[in-house]
């Protein structure tokens, strides 16, 4: 298993986010459509231009983000991060955290202390591109939703980690039901289509319980040269990269059939544990971008089911020039348009277009075959066994039988009399030579 990482630079204000303001946005978004009016129009979100690190958010207006939140900015969804932990950057995440765990048994029991040596702040960037807060002026990051819950789940990825990994997914999924989750974002992969049948029962203990999962599709640039397990689990909205202008990233995103959006995945920003902004790349940051939309999906539209959310925001994604049949291995249905996603006429759905995990284990886990017919035994005619021998008469055991003296006591005789005769015999022969012996012999 692996984290979804990409290329991390520590970002300052002069040099990496100034040169990140000027990325343009996606070239295949189309003219905005109509945008429905709300009952009650939210306040404007406080964004300061000026501010290097919100103009370099260009996800933002790319996949018309900013648009979605004069609808919804996500309040009453709740988004659960299974990372490595949602730290605390000073100001980013104040009031958004509404619970936490740790299933590595190395973490602390809310989950917010960031795990592991090598990608400890990955929870923390995962989740900021989700539904950091940002500050009151308009600066700083913000988040796709901003207003939305979130629950912080600490995961080990590392060898070292003392509860085995796929347990530690099966647990987390099963939290993160149960503390109310809406959404759940997963930014790893396993590297392997297959995944263990423990997730079965943890993966569609979520769809039943009507929670939309998210999951990165990985990196080419990490090594993951297939789109790998969760990815590839019936029903989850797996989420391809492409980069600042729409076009599918060669190393920060793997494609394949599985893929359901597309979203940024280059030049991406994220709040380190200890505030230090960085860059990064990579579908683990395109997974909560899509996460945080599912959350305005579901604060606009609180009556729509997992299926339905999933529904909106594949069937009103942006076309992608030359694309000419829908899904595709490298865009799946399309590029992330949040606007559309919140705001669009899409007609219900009555199934998860991402496919039926149910129906899945009971094909390929055979959880449900019918039972094995019972064998029928065919009874075998047996012929009778033949009478037995009438029983003979006892007679005294001094006296001789016919069986004895037919096994016993003729052999016995036809063996020992021709023998007494050879003895004789010889025994005669010894006589007479033994005399013609003594007339030959001359007198002293």
């Amino acid at each position: 298993m692996r984290l979804l990482r990409g290329i991390v630079a520590t970002a300052t204000v002069a040099a990496s986010l100034a040169l990140l303001a000027a990325a343009p946005a996606s070239a295949a978004t189309p003219e905005p459509a109509p945008v429905a009016t709300p009952d009650a129009t939210p306040p404007p979100v406080a964004d300061d231009p000026k501010d290097p690190i919100r103009a370099s958010e260009y996800w933002l207006d790319g996949a018309r983000i900013r648009e979605a939140w004069r609808t919804t900015r996500g309040k009453g969804s709740t988004i659960a991060i299974i990372d490595t932990g949602i730290g605390r950057p000073p100001g980013a995440f104040d009031g958004a955290v509404a619970d936490g765990t740790d299933v590595s048994g190395s973490g602390t029991p809310d989950g917010r202390t960031p795990l592991g040596t090598k990608d400890k702040n990955h929870g923390t960037w995962v989740a900021s591109l989700a539904g950091a807060r940002g500050a009151a002026d308009g600066t700083g990051m913000i988040g796709v939703a901003p207003e939305a819950k979130l629950l912080s789940i600490s995961i080990g990825f590392e060898a070292a980690a003392v509860v085995p990994f796929t347990e530690q997914i099966a647990k987390a999924m099963r939290w993160a039901v149960d503390h109310g989750a809406d959404v759940i974002n997963l930014s790893l992969t396993t590297n392997t289509l297959d995944w263990d049948e423990s997730w079965d029962d943890a993966f569609l203990y979520a769809f039943e319980h009507d929670v939309v999962v998210v999951v990165a599709a990985g990196n080419r640039g990490s090594g993951t040269s297939i789109v790998g397990a969760p990815a590839t689990i019936p029903g989850v909205l797996t989420v391809g990269g492409v980069d600042q202008h729409g076009d599918a990233s060669v190393e920060a995103s793997t494609q394949g059939i599985t893929i359901g959006i597309s979203a940024p995945s280059e030049g991406l920003l994220g709040v380190s544990a200890d505030g230090t902004v960085v860059t990064w790349d990579g579908t683990s940051g395109a997974a909560p971008i899509v996460a945080g939309v599912a959350a305005l999906v579901r604060s606009a539209h609180p009556d729509l089911d997992a299926a339905n959310v999933i529904n909106r925001i594949i069937r009103t994604a942006t076309a992608v020039p030359g694309v000419k049949r829908v899904p595709d291995p490298l865009y799946g249905y399309g590029l992330l348009n949040a606007a559309a996603a919140v705001t669009a006429d899409v007609p219900k759905v009555s199934a998860n277009p991402m496919g039926d995990l149910e129906e899945w284990i009971r094909l390929y886990r055979r959880a449900e075959s019918d039972p094995a017919p019972e064998p029928t035994v065919t009874p075998i005619a047996v012929p009778p066994l033949p009478a037995a021998d009438a029983p003979t008469k006892p007679g005294s055991p001094l006296l001789p039988s016919a069986e004895s003296l037919r096994y016993g006591t003729l052999p016995l005789l036809a063996l020992t009399v021709p023998g007494i005769l050879v003895a004789l015999g010889v025994t005669a022969a010894a006589r007479r030579i033994r005399s013609a012996r003594d007339r030959r012999t001359p007198s002293p």
